[in-house]
């Protein structure tokens, strides 16, 4: 493996545990700008990820200067055209909503919580601090992709086919969401944006997906009453036309 991949790595791992520094330094920041007791830790909380994220995020692209130019998937000859990779990165959304409601349905059949505390946690957080959205629909992804699909999953990729290669870094990419009893889930993802990047060797293709379909679930379960209202309300509507 590269020496820029393992940079980029180390990277990631440092900003998921930076919070253990990250966290009191802001708690102490927001106490001193007389943020309210009650809701000092949510708020510092808040604002380390964003900082730490977009810190890793910059320090990632700076590394992968040079590599994000070229595919990693050596097997392939050339990247898809503009045309058809902006096809599958509209597809990939609904084929990633698609394969997440198979695991969905799975997990509920042997009597799993469907409800991601991961993401619950993270909702509760965007509810209080908007700005927050950025990490998770955005600056999240698109770390997730470059280390999960361009790094694990490519460098995989040149020794073994792609089931293998797809099931190990999808693997990888649900342990690192810290949620064991929602493996299948994370794992089922991961499978549909290796896909897509074997598809058209572009890593912003399931980087546009995964980003696509966390914001579009963030939405949805932020605004699920609002929008079964509007819906309601515009059925109500037609139906006075007819």
């Amino acid at each position: 493996m590269r020496k820029e991949y393992w940079y980029v790595i180390i990277t990631y791992l440092a900003m998921q545990f930076s919070g253990f520094i990250g966290l009191p330094l802001f708690m102490f920041i927001g106490r001193t700008l007389g943020v309210p007791s009650g809701e000092l830790r949510l708020t510092a909380f808040a604002y380390w990820s964003i900082f730490s994220f977009l810190l890793a995020l910059l320090l990632t692209l700076f590394f992968m200067r040079h590599d994000m130019k070229e595919s990693a998937l050596t097997r392939d000859k050339a990247s898809a055209s503009v045309s058809l990779s902006t096809f599958w990165a509209i597809c990939g959304v609904f084929l990633a909503l698609f394969a997440q409601s198979i695991a969905i349905t799975i997990e509920q059949k042997i009597g799993i919580q469907t409800q991601s505390a991961n993401t619950q946690e993270i909702l509760s957080v965007i509810d209080k601090i908007p700005l927050m959205i950025v990490v998770s629909s955005i600056i999240g992804p698109i770390l997730e992709e470059i280390i999960f699909r361009k790094i694990i999953f490519g460098s995989l990729y040149k020794r073994f086919n792609f089931f293998i290669a797809a099931l190990i870094s999808s693997i990888i990419f649900g342990l690192a969401h810290m949620e064991l009893e929602h493996l299948l889930l994370y794992s089922a993802m991961g499978f549909t944006f290796a896909f897509l990047y074997v598809q058209t060797k572009r890593i912003l293709v399931p980087i546009i997906a995964h980003v696509s379909m966390n914001t579009f679930v963030v939405i949805v379960q932020m605004y699920y009453e609002d929008i079964q209202n509007f819906m309601q309300n515009m059925q109500a509507f037609i139906g006075g036309f007819l």
